[in-house]
């Protein structure tokens, strides 16, 4: 019988995991498909009571859910339950558990480009669901220090309470960082602005991008024009949905140049 998967979102139509989900299928020789399902916030218990009847094999979280449906599964990995995110959910016995493989996708993002975030200042823009991931895989990578920035501090300082080491700025408020990465999703339309002068980050820094469509957002075309570093964030993409699959299938799908590509739209 198929296996079928989705991700779940709202909005959800410029997600490109199915694309990259069927290839590893194909490539793989396994009976399955992915699909995409715009849900709304009421419809959340339905995806999990999917999974625990088996109507479902498995399921992605994507933008706005992924701290949403911590609260409605059976279990966190410990991954999860630090970063109270959950981006990959899956039936365990009886148990549906929420899983973060966000985290591994950001490190290995980060070490693909070569960058060394040792002794780094990095700062983050935004306090979403991805957030508190990126804090704790930059944390394994030993930076000087994370100081963040929300336009509505309220959601910073709960990130603060799982993350006390960071420091939090005021929106627009910027200073001397090595690293500078946005985490909002000012940037999926080409008219958004971030209202910062990116010429008080200095020169020759790396600003990263944690969307991957558009491949160039206005954070980014900005940065490049003042000769800095950037990066957009397809190789996380692409390395969170490499180890999303290989909880699912027991397989660590091969990330070539034919993935790359299909990502590259």
């Amino acid at each position: 019988m198929t296996k079928k998967y989705i991700v779940i979102g709202n909005p959800i139509d410029h997600s490109l995991s199915p694309a990259i989900h069927n290839h590893w299928f194909k490539k793989n020789k396994i009976d399955a498909f992915y699909d995409k399902e715009l849900v709304d916030k009421e419809n959340l218990n339905t995806i999990i009571d999917k999974i625990r009847n088996k109507h479902l094999d498995g399921a992605n979280i994507t933008v706005p859910f992924k701290n949403l449906i911590v609260p409605l599964v059976d279990r966190l990995t410990s991954e999860a339950d630090v970063t109270k995110s959950v981006n990959t959910i899956y039936l365990d016995g009886k148990e549906v558990v929420g899983h973060n493989t966000d985290i591994a996708g950001f490190e290995l993002a980060i070490r693909y480009c070569k960058y060394d975030v040792t002794d780094k200042k990095v700062l983050i823009l935004g306090a979403g669901g991805v957030v508190s991931s990126v804090i704790y895989a930059l944390n394994k990578m030993k930076p000087k220090n994370i100081t963040l920035s929300n336009r509505t501090k309220e959601k910073a300082e709960r990130l603060k309470k799982i993350f006390p080491e960071i420091k939090i700025i005021n929106w627009g408020e910027t200073t001397e960082f090595d690293m500078i990465i946005n985490a909002t999703s000012i940037g999926l339309n080409e008219h958004d602005s971030l209202n910062l002068n990116f010429q008080e980050f200095g020169k020759n820094k790396f600003f990263y991008d944690v969307i991957y469509k558009p491949k160039e957002t206005v954070f980014l075309k900005e940065a490049k024009k003042l000769g800095n570093q950037v990066e957009n964030g397809k190789m996380m993409f692409i390395y969170q949905a490499h180890q999303a699959f290989a909880v699912w299938n027991k397989i660590f799908p091969l990330i070539d140049n034919e993935v790359i590509d299909l990502i590259d739209l």
